[in-house]
């Protein structure tokens, strides 16, 4: 069963899974584009998240959870379920957290990179400790944010944690799976206990109609193959003129394009850029020139296993990570998504398409990720720990 917002109901009903419903809906924060207008913003967004979205809902999501709870062997976490450890608590069932990014570690001895202070990486080179003191002073700041989250804990009658949900707080001593691929991140020293990387859980979602499929196909055959411009499933809806300054970098590189749009297709785009407003990425990335996206951890996920170069744009949370890492593995370039013009596109996708090392280590990556089953894995893992649990 997959407990979440009743906006995805349809998606985990279609893929022939059991659905409950947890509150709130996405839906039930207003329009969409302002909602995720305000959740990207690097200094605010995540205060949002948590003081706005997550917090003030905490007795019904726990309600909802735990209805849903009734036959269950064990519950698996995302980092923002924050009451599920609660539910488990009180139930006394085993509990597997889920890690999607190498970000959500929080380690001082492999430090991320943090959307809102990009400027911390220069730290690095003095070691774990100054780390440990930016994450202190974290701490002390996301403590008032989960003030109503350890107040709902007594109110149950669960001993108080001096665990934080959106670090300590969100791993389980029972089993924590890093749903990212290895080369993206290592186990380090200050990991929590019980860790296994399992690899991304690839999923494409639907597939695309008849006529959406043959256009496509009709397009890649018309002519060499086009770099892809993509911003995942959240950053598409905050594009504003980003799709024309991929056009006209496109045209001012000579180059065949696709934008994969989401819900705003633009109009009047030059020969050789066509929009789609979805394409699974698993069939368009692979025969592209090159891959322009957002670093959801989701997209890289796809891009990385498809072998082409990438330049990358990352917006915030763990997009600024996930990118960094990625080009550390010499695959592609970053560009923060707050700096894209068309002349910097331009520039930045000539220097990448021009130079064959970014091509050779993307096949070199795409061949390892090959041999890697994420979702098998993890299953096998789920399955490992609801008969550890029984026994």
């Amino acid at each position: 069963m997959i407990a979440t917002a009743e906006d995805h109901r349809a998606a985990v009903e279609g893929a022939g899974v059991e659905f409950a419903r947890i509150r709130p809906n996405v839906s039930d924060f207003g329009d969409y584009r302002t909602l995720l207008t305000t959740l990207f913003d690097a200094r605010r967004g995540a205060e949002y998240l948590m003081r706005e979205m997550v917090m003030p809902h905490l007795r019904s999501a726990y309600e909802d959870l735990s209805q849903a709870a009734d036959a269950a062997d064990l519950l698996v976490s995302h980092p923002l379920t924050v009451t599920l450890p609660l539910v488990a608590q009180r139930r006394g069932l085993p509990w597997v957290a889920t890690v999607l990014a190498p970000m959500s570690f929080m380690s001082s001895c492999d430090p991320p990179v943090l959307a809102g202070a990009p400027w911390l990486r220069k730290l690095r080179a003095l070691g774990p400790t100054p780390y440990r003191l930016v994450f202190n002073l974290l701490k002390r700041t996301v403590r008032a944010w989960e003030a109503p989250l350890h107040d709902f804990r007594r109110e149950l009658g669960l001993p108080p944690s001096k665990h934080m949900a959106m670090f300590e707080g969100q791993f389980s001593p029972f089993r924590n799976l890093a749903l990212f691929d290895p080369q993206l991140a290592s186990p380090q020293p200050d990991w929590p206990g019980n860790v296994r990387i399992c690899g991304a859980p690839v999923y494409d979602g639907v597939a695309p109609d008849t006529a959406m499929r043959r256009e496509l196909e009709r397009f890649l055959a018309e002519g060499e193959p086009p770099i892809v411009f993509a911003l995942g499933s959240s950053a598409v809806w905050i594009a504003g003129d980003f799709w024309d300054k991929a056009a006209a970098a496109a045209r001012q590189l000579g180059r065949r394009a696709i934008l994969v749009t989401g819900p705003a297709t633009p109009e009047n785009l030059p020969s050789g850029v066509r929009a789609f407003p979805y394409l699974p990425y698993s069939t368009v990335f692979p025969r592209a020139a090159g891959v322009v996206h957002q670093a959801g951890i989701g997209t890289l996920a796809q891009a990385m296993r498809a072998g082409r170069p990438q330049l990358i744009l990352p917006v915030a949370f763990d997009q600024p990570d996930n990118a960094h890492r990625a080009a550390a593995l010499g695959l592609g370039r970053v560009l923060p998504f707050r700096k894209v013009t068309a002349q910097r596109l331009t520039s930045e996708l000539a220097a990448l398409l021009d130079r064959p090392s970014y091509a050779c280590e993307a096949r070199v990556v795409a061949e390892a990720l090959a041999k890697l089953d994420g979702a098998g894995c993890a299953a096998e893992e789920l399955i490992a720990s609801v008969q550890r649990a029984s026994t």
